[in-house]
């Protein structure tokens, strides 16, 4: 008779019986999603990073799809020990911070992408920042791809989705999900930059428009939020070039066709914050022109008034000076003499101040 406590410990230790008799692995509470892909279709159930990848490399095909949200060193450690990711690549993706780039670390591709958000004009003060930025990396290997995003923008789900409606795309490999990355990137910096574009727009209108309150500082905002995007588009443009260009086997030679396309749209946006840059100086300089002329204008109004209110001050300080000898002192119509060439005076002067455009 069988020993049963043997036979149920063959059955856990077993590898065949395992794979056969698999209990779905609970998903890490801070990964977002675990999954397998065997010629472009997911494989049902749920997986740990330990098992998804002993069944692919089991099948000997297919790669493995693990997305995290930012996780701690102690969390990442045990996954960056079971796919054999470099200690310098899991130090960035931990704790972010890090320029747009493409590094090589023996079998493993890092990518470090920026992921930016544009904030409804509904919901931000004039302080708050137009633009939020997080970050993406992406670790790419022969059969599987990790993804690590920091910020609460930018999710992937959406990107999952699509690419698992696409099972050709996926067959072609985990390069394959690194372009739906880095196409879903670029297509929210394009986004992004048509929102602002339409904010800039509307502030030219206000600076160039005819007895308009001018923000200056509004201006300043859009400009500083303009250089975020910049510091996230332009870093990236060589990176791109490089996966376009086959610089190395892990991207498949089919990926790369799909590469130079993101990298055109790339083009187009680096354009796009380029000019934006440039015409917002042209706004600062064209507001603080304004401001300037508003200030004469002001200073032409008060100087006009100066001279209307000290034309009755000046008489009234002769005639109040009390003197004994002083001509028209004991005239009757004196007084009112006095109020009439004051009053005529002051209508003179503001008719000359207002035919000069002074008033």
């Amino acid at each position: 008779m069988p020993n049963l406590s043997s036979l149920g410990l063959r059955n856990r230790n077993g590898r065949g019986s395992r794979l056969a008799d698999r209990t779905p692995a609970p998903v890490s509470a801070y990964v977002v999603d675990c999954a397998i892909y065997i010629d472009g279709h997911r494989l049902e159930g749920s997986w740990n990073h330990v098992d998804a990848i002993e069944e692919v490399r089991r099948r000997g095909s297919g790669f493995v799809w693990i997305g995290l949200h930012e996780p701690t060193e102690d969390q990442i450690n045990g996954i960056a020990d079971t796919f054999g990711l470099h200690e310098l690549a899991v130090e960035d993706a931990v704790h972010a911070h890090q320029r747009p780039k493409l590094e090589r670390y023996d079998n493993t591709l890092f990518m470090v992408l920026k992921t930016v958000r544009y904030a409804d004009t509904e919901t931000r003060s004039a302080t708050s920042e137009i633009v939020d930025t997080g970050e993406l990396m992406v670790f790419l290997g022969r059969d599987f791809v990790i993804t690590v995003r920091h910020g609460k923008h930018a999710g992937l789900a959406e990107v999952r989705s699509q690419l698992e409606t696409d099972p050709e795309q996926l067959a072609l490999g985990p390069s394959a999900v690194l372009h739906g990355v880095a196409d879903h990137v670029v297509d929210t910096y394009l986004d992004v930059t048509e929102a602002i574009q339409d904010d800039i727009d509307e502030i030219e209108a206000e600076v160039f428009e005819p007895r308009t309150k001018i923000d200056a500082e509004q201006i300043y905002l859009m400009k500083r939020e303009v250089m975020e995007l910049r510091r996230a588009v332009q870093p990236l443009t060589k990176p791109m070039q490089r996966l376009a260009e086959g610089y190395t086997p892990m991207v498949a030679e089919d990926v790369r066709s799909y590469f130079r396309n993101v990298e055109d749209h790339l083009a187009k946006v680096s354009e796009m914050v380029g000019s934006f840059d440039e015409l917002l100086t042209t706004l600062v300089d064209a507001t603080l022109a304004k401001i300037t002329l508003q200030q004469n204008t002001d200073m032409r109004k008060i100087s006009a008034w100066v001279a209307i209110i000290s034309t009755p001050t000046m008489i009234a300080g002769i005639y109040g000076m009390n003197f004994d000898f002083m001509p028209e002192k004991h005239w009757t119509f004196g007084y009112p003499a006095s109020l009439m060439v004051m009053l005529g005076c002051c209508i003179v002067l503001f008719k000359i101040f207002r035919r000069n455009k002074w008033l």
